[in-house]
């Protein structure tokens, strides 16, 4: 297989394989890079995730998540911000330079979007120079507007840029992940705004596929089986100067039903045909 020099499998996408299994499915297909999570970092170990990854020679692209920063509640939001930092702590011990963080949605009972967004701001002012003293870039991650009561106040990468415009671009920036901004007729534009700032942390790839399942979580489709056009997407990070990993990351409950292995050789055969 050819053109997977800039391919990252996001673990999500393979969640059915445990963290040797990943290692030694993306050894055997030639896939270079890996975006992990927190939770199976945590489970196997950090430490032994860290040596697992750096002998196989992969290159952890990521690490998904930061965020939820807009609790009202002063001793959750102390929480948050520790979490945080050890997120941070992480993600230098895995080798990654990009946190991707998912910014929260709005506490229980609260209708103030611009009061959530306001604390996200907050607590970048205290994260961004701690990540940057451990050589870690914070990367807002809008969401589609679906999630924004209940998981991310941020749907839009204007958004996300009128808060890390407010922090030095090596400490905040934005990831670009077409399922959740491709129905935005101003992305492009904003793609070009982040790229002159040079806030284009990450490129996150998935599909647009109707009908979505209850829940809509576990709704991203396999590349090249939905609606966007991912050469299109891809052309416009290039367009902006993004010449880094470009990440496959899908939620969806078929693909994790199926052998994690195939899966993760049919991801990267898509890839090369409709991104590569």
């Amino acid at each position: 297989m050819t053109d997977l020099a800039r391919f990252s499998i996001n673990q999500m996408t393979v969640k059915q394989l445990s963290m040797p299994e990943l290692v030694d499915a993306c050894r055997e297909l030639g896939v270079a890079g890996v975006g992990l999570w927190r939770e199976p970092v945590q489970a196997y170990g950090l430490e032994a995730t860290a040596k697992l990854v750096r002998d196989a020679g992969l290159t952890v692209t990521t690490l998904c998540r930061g965020g939820f920063l807009t609790a009202l509640d002063p001793a959750e939001r102390a929480a948050a911000l520790e979490d945080n930092r050890r997120a941070v702590d992480e993600a230098a011990t895995l080798g990654t330079d990009v946190l991707v963080l998912v910014s929260g949605g709005l506490p229980a009972g609260s209708k103030d979007l611009h009061g959530a967004r306001e604390r996200i701001a907050d607590a970048l002012a205290v994260l961004g120079p701690y990540a940057e003293d451990h050589g870690v870039k914070l990367a807002i991650e809008p969401l589609h507007p679906m999630y924004a009561a209940d998981r991310c106040v941020v749907s839009t990468l204007t958004q996300a840029l009128d808060l890390a415009e407010r922090f030095p671009a090596h400490q905040v920036g934005v990831t670009v992940d077409t399922y959740h901004v491709w129905w935005d007729d101003n992305a492009p534009a904003q793609i070009a705004r982040a790229g002159a700032g040079g806030r284009i942390h990450t490129f996150q790839l998935a599909d647009w596929i109707t009908p979505l399942p209850e829940g809509v979580l576990n709704g991203r489709g396999q590349i090249g089986d939905g609606s966007i056009d991912m050469r299109e997407w891809k052309g416009y990070v290039e367009a902006a100067g993004y010449t880094g990993a470009i990440e496959v990351e899908l939620f969806n409950d078929a693909l994790w039903a199926r052998d994690g292995r195939e899966v993760l050789a049919e991801t990267a055969a898509r890839f090369v045909e409709y991104v590569g």
